[in-house]
């Protein structure tokens, strides 16, 4: 495994996340147990989640997964850099009831004890806000941190889902706040067929010095060799995947992009994850694997290494935006 800083901070982390959102919807608590066990075995040591992650009548489930493997020891817990979110309601579905999602200072408070609760934890590592809060200032939100900080529950904060000029925002006010760190993350959608990122929050990101931590890096299955699949396995797609394939415009490029791969050799959606580990600012994307299967075919790209000649394919077939500002200004 390869490890960098995270953002500007002293903080280490693997070059793949280990997302964890399948923990209990899709992947039941003794195949996540084991799953966690082998990331940490081939030295992921950054374990992503979020409070709401279990949904529906299930939110908190997969944090209370995580928590029971903590509690087996075997420095499980020391051995990892544990990301959790929040914003998302936790009431009950259907209850309406104020302050119990968002950013105010009294969600953020009774969050964290939530999520420390469920993980079986004293401390949050990185705690990320997983949306904007339109109707709470950032100073509110920073007062809200440095108590977090100081009492030792937190260490650092995050941003997910922000637009360039959040992170600005947020950062503004916590150096206006002075002894603040700010966020040190950004935790976006991007990959190779989503690149809408590169125009203004990876600039923001790297200018402020955050980490950016990519999420979906196969695009919904879409990167990972959908078509070859559906052919091999007489499966039909479903959900986003069927949508974008369903696009005539679409087809084409993700065709073109499994022919360009299957004529070097590699496997598609180890390709997408090597290809952000080439990205400026990149800190490492978000696996979210269902089976330890999954979890190996991802552990490769850290691996593959990507041709110059490859990566201009690459390109061709997925074009990004170019550079900030030009590639909206001129």
């Amino acid at each position: 495994m390869e490890y960098t800083q995270l953002g500007r901070t002293g903080l280490k982390v693997s070059r793949l996340v280990l997302g964890t959102m399948n923990f209990g919807p899709q992947t039941d608590e003794a195949d996540s147990h084991a799953i966690m066990d082998a990331a940490l075995d081939a030295g992921i040591n950054f374990f992503d989640t979020a409070n709401v992650y279990g949904w529906g009548e299930n939110k908190g489930r997969t944090e209370k997964i995580i928590g029971s493997w903590f509690a087996k020891g075997g420095e499980r817990r020391e051995k990892v850099v544990l990301a959790t979110k929040v914003y998302g309601s936790m009431s009950r579905e259907g209850d309406t009831w104020p302050n119990f999602d968002k950013l105010s200072a009294l969600n953020i408070r009774r969050a964290v004890d939530a999520s420390l609760k469920r993980l079986g934890t004293d401390y949050i590592d990185l705690y990320q806000f997983h949306h904007v809060d339109r109707n709470t200032p950032f100073d509110e939100i920073w007062q809200a941190v440095d108590v977090l900080v100081q009492q030792g529950k937190i260490l650092y904060a995050g941003s997910s889902n922000f637009p360039g000029y959040k992170i600005a925002q947020a950062n503004e006010s916590a150096a206006r706040r002075g002894g603040t760190i700010g966020l040190v993350s950004e935790q976006c959608h991007y990959n190779l067929a989503e690149r809408r990122a590169e125009m203004e929050v990876i600039p923001a990101a790297r200018e402020y010095g955050l980490g950016v931590i990519p999420w979906s890096p196969l695009h919904g299955g879409l990167l990972g060799g959908v078509i070859k699949k559906e052919v091999q396995g007489g499966r039909r797609t479903s959900g986003r995947a069927a949508d974008a394939l369903a696009d005539p415009a679409a087809r084409p490029r993700y065709q073109a992009y499994e022919d360009l791969l299957d004529k070097h050799g590699l496997e598609p959606g180890e390709v997408a994850l090597a290809w952000l580990l080439t990205r400026p600012g990149v800190t490492g994307p978000i696996v979210g694997p269902r089976t330890a299967e999954q979890l190996q075919s991802a552990l490769r790209a850290v691996e593959l290494k990507l041709s110059e000649e490859l990566l201009a394919s690459l390109d061709e077939i997925f074009p990004g935006p170019g550079p900030s500002p030009e590639a909206f200004a001129w």
